[in-house]
């Protein structure tokens, strides 16, 4: 007799729980991922912290920091989103981006959670006139601007 086929319960990436035939409460499942959707889809994260903070407000993502402690104890590096209800935590893979709201920047996932990397600005050289360095500075000033660099 052949084995039964089995399907996993989770999506392999991200972990969004799957409805199988014959489920009750299908809406809890749903409900879940549509919220981990919600929070992976475009996150912000309002900093980084190894201890939740007291009063989260709801949709807050919070990168956990080493040495967590309280309901983040054992989620190092992942993410934390409060629902109003409950934190709800998602394991960050390679490549993933956040938007880091409390210095508008991104924060890129590749081992670690990392600062986009600051550009030292143009200097010094006989060849560089005044407006190709101005242009330069320009640049770089619009890729600050919406995060590429820091």
């Amino acid at each position: 007799m052949s084995d039964p086929i089995t399907f996993a319960s989770t999506s392999p990436r991200l972990a969004f729980p799957y409805l199988v035939a014959g489920q009750a409460q299908k809406e809890v499942f749903v409900n879940e991922s549509l919220t981990r959707l919600d929070a992976l889809l475009h996150p912000v994260i309002s900093g980084s912290a190894s201890m939740p903070p007291a009063n989260p407000a709801a949709g807050e993502c919070w990168i956990i920091e080493g040495a967590a402690t309280g309901a983040w104890a054992g989620k190092e590096e992942w993410l934390a989103t409060w629902d109003d209800a409950e934190w709800s935590f998602a394991s960050p893979v390679a490549g993933m981006k956040a938007w880091d709201a409390t210095n508008a920047s991104y924060r890129i996932y590749n081992g670690g959670w990392q600062m986009a990397k600051s550009v030292a600005e143009p200097a010094g050289g006989a060849t560089v006139d005044s407006e190709a360095r101005s242009t330069i500075i320009a640049l770089l000033d619009a890729l600050r601007g919406i995060g590429l660099i820091s």
